[in-house]
C-alpha cells in the first residue's frame, strides 16, 4: 500500500505545481497590464480564474467528493443513508423526494474524508435545468455512483453513456435487489456487464465495476412461535446490504483516491485554461486577422523584391516567428514548447514552399529567381523571367504566413494545457502510470490513450 500511496502524492503533487503555474500565469498577465488593459475580456475570464482557484483550494482540503446518480425511485438517497449507517437524506415512496443536489460528509474507516453529493433524478420535469445541473455535479465529482434497479432502461442507458463521456471513473449498483430471486437476479447482473457490448462508444462492464445492495430492504413477514405454542406473525426490516459497496469504495480510496482527486482537478483546470484561450482569441478576432494580413503582405512583397533566394527562405523565417511573437502578445496566451513544436512544423513547410517554388520557376521558366537576376544585365529578357518568378514564389510566400498565422492561432488556443507541467500534460503523465488493478486503467482506455 505504500507504493499507491506514494504514487498517490506525487500526483496530488504535480497537480497543485499544475495549478499554481497556470494562476501564476495569468497573474502575471494582470500585474502587467495584459489582461486588465482589457475590461470585457477581465469580466469574460472570471469565472474561469475563479475555477482555477477553487480547483487549488479543493486539492489542499484533499475532500474527495462522489456523486450518486439515477432515473427517480432507484433508491439513490437510500443508498447514500446506508453507506452514512443513518437516515440522514429523505426517502419515500413518492417518485422526485430530492429536489436539489445534497451534500453530507462521510468518513469511513476515520481515514478519508468524503463528500456524498445525493442528486434529483435524472428524468424528472424541467429536463434543461436538470440537465445543467447534473452536468455541474459531474463536472465537481471524482468519482460517480450510478443507481438502477433492476433491467436498465433506454433513458438510464443514454444517461450512463452520458456519464461516461465525462471522463470520470464510474460505479454501476445495482439497488433492491432483495425485490428479485437468486436466479432472475443473476440475469440482470450478466445483462449490465454487458451493457457496452456492440457500441463503440462504451466496453463492457467489469466485474469489480458493478455492486448489488438492497439500500432500504422490505420488510419482511415473519412467523413467531412463543414457548405457549401460539403462533404469530411480526413485520421485520431486515438491515441494509451495502458493505460490498463500502468496501469497494474504500479499496478505491485507499488504492487511488488523490489521483483521482488529482486527475479531476487537472480536468477542470485544463476545461478551464482553454475556455479562456477560446473567449480571449473570440474577442480579439479582428485584432489577430489584421495582424496576419499585415504580416502575409510584407512577407509577400519581401520575398518578390528581394532577388536572393537563401535569403526569402531566412528572412521568411523570421516573418513567421515575428507574427506567432506579434499573435501570442495580442493574446496573452502562454507559448509552451507544445504549440511551438507544432507551429515550427508549418513554418518548415511554409520555408519548403518557398524552396520548391524557387526550384518550380528554375524549371519552367528555365532560370531561377536569383540567376534571373544576376544575368538581366547582359539579358534584358530576364527581367521577365525574374518578375514572373518573384511574383509565383510571393504568392506562396504570402500563403505560407498566412498559414502560420492560422497554425499559431490554433496551436496557441489548444497547447495553453500542454508544455511543461500543463493540465493535459500532467493527466497524461498520471495516466500512464496507474497500475491495470485500478479503476483509473478503465478511464485510460476508454480515453483512447496509449503508452
Amino acid at each position: 500500500m505504500s507504493v499507491y500511496r506514494n504514487l498517490q502524492e506525487t500526483h496530488l503533487n504535480r497537480a497543485r505545481a499544475s495549478l499554481r503555474q497556470a494562476l501564476s500565469w495569468y497573474g502575471y498577465l494582470r500585474k502587467s497590464g495584459q489582461l486588465s488593459s482589457n475590461p470585457e475580456l477581465v469580466g469574460l475570464v472570471k469565472p474561469e480564474l475563479e475555477a482555477l482557484n477553487a480547483t487549488l483550494n479543493k486539492l489542499d482540503s484533499n475532500v474527495i467528493r462522489i456523486a450518486v446518480f439515477g432515473l427517480v425511485s432507484r433508491g439513490k438517497s437510500a443508498v447514500l443513508n446506508a453507506l452514512l449507517g443513518d437516515k440522514i437524506l429523505q426517502t419515500g415512496p413518492l417518485n422526485g423526494v430530492t429536489q436539489w443536489p445534497r451534500s453530507v460528509r462521510w468518513q469511513p474507516g476515520g481515514k478519508v474524508l468524503v463528500e456524498l453529493i445525493d442528486t434529483p433524478g435524472l428524468d424528472e420535469i424541467a429536463g434543461e435545468s436538470r440537465a445543467d445541473m447534473a452536468r455541474e455535479v459531474v463536472h465537481q465529482a471524482d468519482l460517480i455512483l450510478f443507481v438502477v434497479s433492476g433491467d436498465i432502461t433506454r433513458t438510464e442507458y443514454q444517461a450512463l453513456l452520458e456519464l461516461r463521456r465525462s471522463q470520470k471513473p464510474l460505479i454501476l449498483v445495482f439497488n433492491k435487489i432483495d425485490l428479485y430471486p437468486d436466479t432472475d437476479r443473476g440475469v440482470i447482473y450478466q445483462n449490465l456487464q454487458q451493457l457496452g457490448a456492440g457500441n463503440p462508444q462504451a466496453k463492457p462492464l467489469l466485474p469489480d465495476e458493478i455492486v448489488m445492495v438492497a439500500a432500504e430492504p422490505a420488510a419482511m413477514e415473519v412467523r413467531v412461535e412463543w414457548p405457549d405454542g401460539r403462533v404469530s406473525y411480526e413485520w421485520e426490516t431486515p438491515p441494509p446490504q451495502v458493505d460490498e459497496l463500502k468496501e469497494t469504495i474504500l479499496n478505491i480510496l485507499n488504492r487511488e483516491g488523490r489521483s483521482l482527486l488529482a486527475l479531476n482537478a487537472l480536468i477542470q483546470a485544463r476545461d478551464a485554461e482553454a475556455a479562456i484561450a477560446q473567449k480571449t482569441i473570440d474577442l480579439r478576432e479582428k485584432e489577430a486577422e489584421e495582424i496576419i494580413w499585415q504580416f502575409t503582405k510584407y512577407k509577400a512583397l519581401a520575398v518578390m523584391l528581394n532577388p536572393i533566394a537563401f535569403l526569402d527562405i531566412l528572412g521568411g523565417t523570421v516573418a513567421d516567428l515575428a507574427l506567432i511573437r506579434a499573435l501570442a502578445r495580442l493574446y496573452g496566451l502562454p507559448m509552451t514548447s507544445y504549440e511551438a513544436g507544432k507551429i515550427l512544423k508549418t513554418i518548415l513547410f511554409s520555408s519548403g514552399g518557398l524552396l520548391l517554388g524557387e526550384l518550380g520557376s528554375s524549371l519552367i521558366l528555365g532560370l531561377g529567381k536569383s540567376t534571373a537576376a544576376i544575368t538581366s544585365g547582359d539579358n534584358p529578357s530576364n527581367i521577365t523571367a525574374f518578375a514572373g518568378s518573384a511574383i509565383a514564389q510571393a504568392g506562396i510566400a504570402g500563403y505560407g504566413a498566412y498559414s502560420v498565422g492560422k497554425a499559431a492561432q490554433v496551436y496557441l488556443e489548444k497547447g495553453c494545457t500542454w508544455g511543461q507541467l500543463g493540465a493535459s500534460s500532467v493527466i497524461q503523465e498520471i495516466l500512464s502510470q496507474v497500475d491495470q488493478n485500478t479503476i483509473m486503467y478503465r478511464l485510460r482506455q476508454e480515453l483512447g490513450i496509449k503508452y
